[in-house]
């Protein structure tokens, strides 16, 4: 398949080497605001249009999707634009912060009938799917925690006076968008809707969240998840169970797992693998989704991407973060 993208920054040059290293997508046009950061970017990667105008590129019929990166507050308005000009969509995390805007989107799609994803790139690797095949080992669930915290080298341009964009309430950033959408992720993905939804973030002066601790209630265990962009750790994350429990390094991306048997007392080691490029699997799904048709698939991971949506705004708006146009 052959895709276009919007945004520059470090993660749209991880995506296209995954797709090109994947073997799966072609590059074949860029988009930036400014001719001349939209040339150099398009000449890093050989015979590539650039484009100034994002309604000219969706407009181009050599492009089959679109690969969205631009600030999470554009997100939305960059899909419905893409859906318009029949383009399947791409999008990083976070693809939409309301309800409202998954609706509409979810409709869009379904009218044009294009396929639209949302760049969830833990989720796919092959050490999350031993990490679920896994799962049944530990017995009933009793808790989970899981982690991910890591300080933002934007945080000490934060705190000389300026204000980023992941630092911003009026960009859509903040450490729950960020970065606690993966641990969200995961755990709706393993346990699906929680119970109950509630956030305990440390704000920063500007009101945004800098940190915090979600807590998710199912029926009969707790799943705690840390996030943060102004501290690291260096824990591992974890799953409770009655009969055992389940070890994770990390969980974007997961490299090693481990499994605790209570009765035996033995630690086995189910996974030790690091990818360096974990992003080709996210791009392998997207395109056998789309190559083979399959809306079950699309519609499983867009109530997915729903459901964190509903609790992200839930759990931010109950805590007085609030983004334009909500």
């Amino acid at each position: 398949m052959k895709f276009c993208t919007i945004g520059t920054s470090w993660i749209t040059e991880a995506f296209i080497e995954a797709a090109h290293r994947s073997g799966e997508a072609q590059l074949v046009a860029v988009y930036s605001r400014k001719s001349e950061s939209a040339q150099a970017f398009a000449n890093k990667y050989g015979e590539v249009s650039a484009f100034t105008n994002i309604q000219e590129m969706l407009a181009d019929d050599n492009s089959d999707f679109v690969y969205i990166a631009s600030p999470n507050i554009l997100h939305p308005d960059h899909i419905k634009l893409a859906i318009r000009s029949g383009k399947h969509v791409f999008c990083e995390k976070p693809m939409v912060f309301t309800d409202k805007q998954w609706q509409e989107i979810a409709q869009l799609a379904k009218e044009h009938q294009v396929f639209v994803f949302e760049g969830f790139r833990h989720l796919f690797s092959p050490n999350y799917e031993r990490l679920k095949e896994a799962l049944a080992s530990v017995g009933t669930v009793r808790s989970a925690m899981l982690q991910y915290m890591q300080y933002s080298s934007r945080y000490d341009k934060y705190k000389d006076g300026a204000e980023p964009n992941v630092f911003s309430q009026q960009f859509a950033g903040g450490a729950l968008m960020d970065l606690g959408v993966y641990p969200l992720s995961m755990a709706v993905d393993l346990f699906g809707q929680p119970i109950n939804a509630t956030y305990h973030p440390v704000l920063l002066e500007n009101g945004i969240d800098g940190s915090g601790t979600m807590v998710l209630t199912y029926e009969g265990f707790v799943v705690t998840l840390l996030t943060s962009k102004i501290t690291n750790a260096f824990m591992q994350s974890e799953i409770h169970g009655e009969e055992g429990t389940l070890m994770m390094d990390a969980i974007a991306p997961i490299s090693q797992i481990q499994l605790y048997d209570r009765k035996t007392a033995h630690v086995s080691e189910l996974a030790n693998e690091q990818y360096d490029a974990d992003m080709i699997f996210e791009v392998e799904a997207f395109v056998k989704m789309v190559t083979n048709n399959d809306w079950d698939s699309h519609n499983a991971f867009l109530e997915r991407s729903r459901t964190v949506a509903q609790l992200t705004t839930k759990m931010r708006q109950e805590n007085g973060i609030h983004f334009p146009n909500e």
